[in-house]
């Protein structure tokens, strides 16, 4: 089977694409950059979503269309609202087109369990528009499709947008940690290599046209995550939270009334939340040698 996979050279895309290769796939990354992971096993091809005639063009012959691509951080999408709408609801529009176009035979669409809340900002927006038409999608074209409603992801490869990252590099290079909120903010944290493993296995046919909840096994308290940090790292380490509260963020669930209901998809082998954060702390160590 073949597949695309639609901001591939990004964090979570580039381990998808690799699962994708492991499992014995085709895969094709689209991507504005080049991946920095990119595999002999993977063809790059650089494009923009939003250009329909090279999407549709690169789509052709594969089976499978992964879209990860947009903006996907919280705060980017309150600052650049336009572009958001842009990328996250055209560029999707514009990839169902084409998917539609070339019958591939599943779409599979990177959300956000922000769908549920009325948190989220503009990113929540343009999830919540980017499902609608993908349903619709399928109701009208029989376009078949996943979306996967991503939890709190961190890992390698991440960068500064990723908020476990930047707690991390805050202690490799300082003696103190400043901390939004008040520590007693509850996440599920999910490594990303679970999450690109159960990103794969929605293909089989058991998983068409549902919608899969993927986070962590078990909700924890923000506080409890930096202490974990602060352990790991060895440092005598000053802890402050600054109790400021970000109104487009949960503090203790994403979810509030709503009729869309999803299915949590979990691993019985999973990433431990210590050996994923020293894997991190492997790997900055070994960028700032």
């Amino acid at each position: 089977m073949k597949a695309i996979v639609f901001g591939g050279s990004g964090f979570l895309g580039s381990y998808v694409a690799d699962v994708l290769n492991d499992k014995g796939h085709q895969v094709t990354i689209f991507d504005l950059n080049s991946s920095p992971y990119l595999k002999k096993r993977q063809q790059m091809i650089k494009g923009d979503i939003l250009d329909e005639k090279a999407v549709s063009k690169a789509i052709k012959g594969h089976d499978y269309v992964y879209n990860f691509a947009g903006i996907a951080d919280l705060d980017d999408a309150v600052t650049k609202s336009l572009e958001t709408i842009k990328q996250n609801i055209m560029g999707t529009a514009i990839l169902l087109e084409a998917s539609k176009k070339n019958k591939v035979k599943r779409f599979i669409y990177a959300s956000t369990i922000y769908v549920y809340s009325q948190k989220g900002g503009f990113y929540r927006c343009s999830k919540q528009a980017s499902e609608i038409y993908i349903e619709e999608y399928q109701r009208c074209f029989g376009l078949n499709f996943t979306i996967l409603r991503y939890g709190t992801l961190y890992g390698p490869r991440s960068n500064e947008k990723n908020s476990v990252y930047r707690y991390l590099k805050q202690v490799m290079e300082n003696k103190s940690l400043v901390c939004d909120g008040s520590g007693e903010e509850m996440r599920e944290y999910i490594n990303v290599r679970d999450a690109a493993r159960l990103s794969v296995e929605i293909l089989d046919d058991e998983y068409r046209n549902r919608h899969i909840i993927i986070t962590g096994h078990h909700p924890m308290k923000f506080k409890d995550m930096i202490l974990m940090i602060k352990e790991i790292s060895g440092k005598d380490i000053k802890i402050k939270f600054t109790e400021e509260k970000n109104p487009d963020h949960y503090r203790y669930t994403p979810y509030s009334f709503t009729p869309k209901i999803g299915h949590k998809l979990v691993s019985n082998c999973y990433l431990d939340m210590g050996q994923g954060l020293l894997e991190c702390f492997h790997e900055m160590y070994g960028q700032n040698k």
